[in-house]
């Protein structure tokens, strides 16, 4: 642990000379893929009580599409109203800690970490708080564990927290290829839950090997004829009324929404989990939706499956810096089996 000190400069390894610069893929306004670009700018410096990582490797979610279009309006509340308060692209991160603010840090420079970091990960650099990394298991990777920090995270709680999944039951996974998605079946297969993975029908054979016994093509099946008697149901497609997932479950069952991207330019799918919420006051089934954190035990738990050979992250593609606006496009699309990864 880095003791804490009155001196504000960053703690930095010995033999290591940090560059001034970095390349980064960034965006300067709101809008499509077209309004990435990849620049030379100043690397940033960690504060106190944060990390500098040497990024290694930067998993690409849903949630930097969100980042990159500044939608729905109300996030940009938190985004930054009329331009990105933060230019830098990406969230997810794993690499090795290089430097190190002023005060009391549990990473010392050279240590392996991932999670999320605050400035950005589709960068050679990134800072990040300690609260949002864990050390990165020995024998998993890299381009791995920066798959967890937003989407393992996600789809471990979806199942666990928001679901309460036990061994025997039924679970529908709705997005059960995405990035979260394959998480989620994952989990809930290895719990030894009964799961049923709906998604496109050029992935079904994909989400099989993922751990689901039932698989159903979303353009084709409705809820109606998946049967119904759910216990779980993780809606990550986030098209579905919930009137109609209400009723694909047990009387008891819980329906746990994680994402959508219907709904109108101002609220986009946060209407639907709020509808959720305020029908959950009706029914004897439990309806909400999840926010997840991807804090340091979060992070560490979902390694752990992966140290363990519970989990295997869906890895469909690696890219450079100069190959995010092409994998940004193909998750657009719905290409994307699990994630792809940037690699700077």
């Amino acid at each position: 642990m880095t003791q804490a000190s009155d001196d504000p400069t960053p703690t930095v390894a010995a033999d290591q000379a940090l560059p001034l610069t970095m390349r980064a893929a960034l965006r300067h306004r709101y809008g499509g893929p077209d309004q990435v670009v990849i620049e030379t700018v100043p690397r940033p410096e960690p504060g106190a009580g944060e990390v500098l990582v040497r990024v290694r490797a930067a998993g690409l979610d849903r949630a930097t599409l969100h980042l990159l279009t500044g939608l729905p309006y109300l996030a940009r509340l938190a985004l930054g109203v009329r331009r990105p308060s933060r230019a830098i692209l990406g969230q997810q991160v794993a690499g090795e800690v290089v430097a190190v603010g002023a005060g009391d840090v549990p990473f010392a420079v050279g240590a392996r970490v991932f999670g999320t970091a605050a400035s950005g990960s589709f960068a050679e650099y990134a800072v990040a708080s300690p609260k949002r990394l864990a050390p990165t298991p020995a024998g998993v990777s890299d381009v791995d564990a920066a798959t967890i920090g937003v989407s393992g995270v996600t789809g471990r709680e979806a199942v666990l927290r928001g679901g309460q999944l036990q061994a025997g039951q039924r679970v529908l996974v709705l997005g059960a290829s995405g990035a979260v998605g394959s998480f989620a079946v994952q989990v809930a297969s290895g719990l030894g839950a009964e799961v049923t993975g709906v998604c496109s029908d050029a992935k079904l054979e994909f989400v099989r090997t993922l751990g689901a016994q039932h698989v159903a093509d979303y353009r084709s099946t409705s809820l109606a004829d998946l049967g119904g008697g759910f216990d779980l149901i993780v809606d990550i497609g986030g098209n579905r009324r919930v009137s109609q997932l209400r009723a694909a479950l047990t009387p008891t069952g819980r329906l746990v929404i994680v994402g959508g991207e219907e709904g109108g330019p101002a609220l986009g799918g946060i209407q639907r989990n709020f509808f959720a919420s305020m029908a959950d006051w009706f029914t004897s089934r439990q309806l909400g939706w999840l926010f997840a954190e991807g804090t340091t035990a979060g992070c560490a738990k979902v390694a752990d499956l992966i140290a363990q050979g519970t989990v295997r992250p869906a890895i469909d593609r690696q890219v450079g810096l100069d190959g995010v606006v092409a994998a940004i496009e193909a998750m657009q699309r719905g290409e994307l089996r699990g994630q792809a990864v940037v690699v700077p």
